[in-house]
């Protein structure tokens, strides 16, 4: 089961996030829930995902962490804020927020894309906060303005509405001419961001502020803040993925105390392309942490 819990943010902005596995015990009012002595993980997902891309991570790791998946500003069921709202600052601010209000820390962060930014961000600003850390296919380099203004060019490219939920998915799996191959994976995977209005279906985000988004982030690299991460952390990336071997041992190298694994027919979308990969490549960093 999923339990949401709301929690604010910066600048008040309310969030969604979600705990994965049984109800924990109440405290002896019968109000609030009380914690119940277990670690804790945060998942952040990436740019347009949303907690639910993390249900089967979650799931399973709620057999031994307080497992917990946030729905980031603009994202899933959390709030829209206006357009200058989406720094990086914001997204850090509202991670440490939220561990800070569930209780969560000391806590292993787990992040895809730009959720993995966020996390090794916060990693380096509050290493009283991290015990562990997994980031999941995200480049340290610049990305750069082609990268931004191809992003701008592929959404505008989505036809929408979508008809169908169908739709959704055969035009993100198959037929969505930015991406070089099919993959099913994929299109499920969007089939989980779109909500129904009266002309069919849309994103639950605004693809404008997804830009905005990404725009803090793009044009500047972030290996000063990655070798300033002091937990161990471990890179795992796709074998089909944006992040290259190449820059994945670099990243490695550069983490005082990185480690690295890889997915062999994964791509960007790891966790969703091949879970049990995934989790196959995880669960020995995990177990570590819970030697250390």
């Amino acid at each position: 089961m999923a339990r949401r819990i709301d929690v604010t943010g910066t600048g008040g902005v309310r969030l969604a996030a979600w705990e994965f596995g049984d109800p924990p015990k109440t405290d002896p009012a019968g109000s609030d829930p009380a914690p119940d002595g277990s670690p804790g993980v945060l998942l952040l997902h990436g740019l347009m995902g949303r907690a639910s891309h993390w249900a089967p991570t979650a799931r399973w790791l709620s057999a031994r962490y307080r497992a917990v998946a946030l729905d980031q500003r603009g994202h899933g069921r959390s709030d829209k804020p206006p357009q200058g709202s989406f720094t990086r600052d914001a997204y850090v601010d509202d991670a440490e927020a939220a561990l800070e209000q569930l209780g969560l820390a000391p806590v292993v962060l787990i992040g895809h894309a730009m959720g993995a930014l966020t996390a090794w961000q916060l990693a380096a600003r509050r290493p009283d906060l991290v015990h562990g850390l997994v980031i999941c296919d995200m480049r340290a380099s610049a990305l750069g303005a082609a990268s931004q203004r191809e992003w701008d060019q592929w959404f505008k490219s989505w036809p929408l509405p979508f008809a169908t939920l169908a739709d959704v998915r055969k035009w993100f799996g198959e037929d969505d001419p930015w991406v070089e191959r099919p993959n099913p994976a994929r299109g499920e995977f969007y089939v989980e961001v779109m909500a129904e209005s009266p002309d069919g279906w849309r994103p639950v985000f605004e693809p404008e502020q997804m830009l905005r988004s990404r725009e803090t982030w793009v044009y500047d690299a972030h290996w000063e803040e990655l070798a300033q991460v002091q937990c161990p952390a471990l890179v795992v990336r796709g074998l089909d993925g944006e992040l290259g071997r190449a820059e994945a041992q670099e990243m490695v190298r550069v983490l005082p105390r990185g480690q690295y694994a890889e997915v062999a027919d994964a791509g960007h979308l790891v966790h969703y392309d091949q879970p049990e990969a995934w989790r196959a490549a995880i669960e020995p960093f995990l177990d570590s942490l819970d030697r250390d």
